[in-house]
């Protein structure tokens, strides 16, 4: 039997399991282009789906299948330009099986690189990294640029192109351990365990001596608010993540960045990658060059089995991945 993953309920601040049901399904019928998923990313910014309220991508619906970007092979195709044993990568269902017009879906190629590697590094989460620090970030050599969340999937790849761009890179991330290893496989000049540490505005303070000129943010929350108070002249703020909030019930508040942002004449912008689709060709280009030179590295954290795609991403809010997190089908 095929199947699928269903959106039971919406969830009231951090999601659990009972708010996710696997039922199994009839096989899809042959037309267009038979799929079988291979890999799905579970990502952070699925959580702001699961309200039922207007952004920039429509809400999930209660009793229907979730969806994110995965890795499909295809088992049948009556389609020109698809033929079977293909790869393809796109926005798909949480199913094992099902069928598609061929829409929007992109042929990638597993002698280039690993197939997991095109929900990552050479997905939208290299997008992110290379697009935002392009569209916003401008680095210049010899700049601080500091990252939040970066032992995370987008953090990491940031941190990396940070490195040859000629920046120096401080890190922040959730313990020791990860510190050591973006430290040890990214390049990263100087880490920040944000769990460990009683003043995050003094550690980042002793970490950038000669202030932050562009800050990565991938969490929000009370680390931003601490990132501000180290910006220097003309500093750029990336907004690409807020995982600290996105399990709130209510609208928090905090410092109000205003005063800072003026004195120091900076620049917050917020940052998705969907509002630049004619520049991926460009960025995936240098990407997998740079994955072909040894210059970026990634990690990946693969959860095996269909049915545990549910708890793959809830502990992506509790900082159990190293890298992107994956569930292979």
């Amino acid at each position: 039997m095929n199947k699928q993953i269903i959106l039971k309920s919406r969830p009231q601040g951090k999601p659990s399991l009972k708010d996710f049901e696997t039922q199994e399904i009839d096989t899809p019928k042959k037309e267009g282009i038979l799929l079988e998923t291979k890999y799905i990313s579970v990502d952070p910014y699925l959580r702001g789906r699961m309200r039922d309220e207007k952004s920039y991508i429509a809400p999930f619906e209660v009793g229907k299948p979730l969806e994110s970007m995965i890795v499909s092979e295809v088992i049948d195709s009556k389609i020109e330009g698809f033929k079977k044993g293909d790869h393809v990568v796109g926005m798909l269902d949480w199913k094992k099986q099902q069928s598609h017009t061929g829409k929007d879906l992109r042929k990638i190629d597993a002698d280039m690189a690993p197939l997991s590697a095109y929900l990552g590094v050479l997905g939208l989460t290299g997008l992110t990294a290379y697009l935002a620090l392009d569209k916003i970030g401008n680095l210049k050599k010899g700049e601080t640029l500091l990252v939040s969340g970066a032992a995370g999937a987008v953090g990491s790849v940031v941190s990396q192109i940070g490195k040859i761009k000629g920046c120096r890179v401080i890190g922040i991330a959730g313990s020791d351990e990860k510190i050591k290893h973006i430290k040890q496989k990214y390049g990263v000049d100087a880490g920040i365990n944000y769990k460990t540490t009683g003043d995050i505005n003094k550690a980042i303070k002793d970490a950038c001596p000669d202030g932050v000129d562009v800050y990565f943010d991938n969490v929000g929350g009370e680390i931003l608010d601490a990132a501000l108070q180290n910006i220097n002249k003309a500093a750029r703020i990336i907004n690409c993540g807020a995982i600290s909030i996105y399990n709130e019930t209510e609208v928090p508040t905090g410092p109000r960045p205003e005063g800072i942002l003026i004195k120091k004449s900076a620049l917050m912008q917020g940052f998705l990658v969907r509002d630049h689709v004619s520049d991926y060709e460009r960025a995936i280009t240098d990407l997998a060059g740079w994955l072909k030179s040894g210059q970026l590295h990634y990690d990946e954290t693969i959860v095996e089995g269909f049915e545990k795609t549910p708890q793959a991403f809830i502990d992506i809010f509790e900082g159990k991945n190293m890298g992107k997190m994956l569930v292979k089908a």
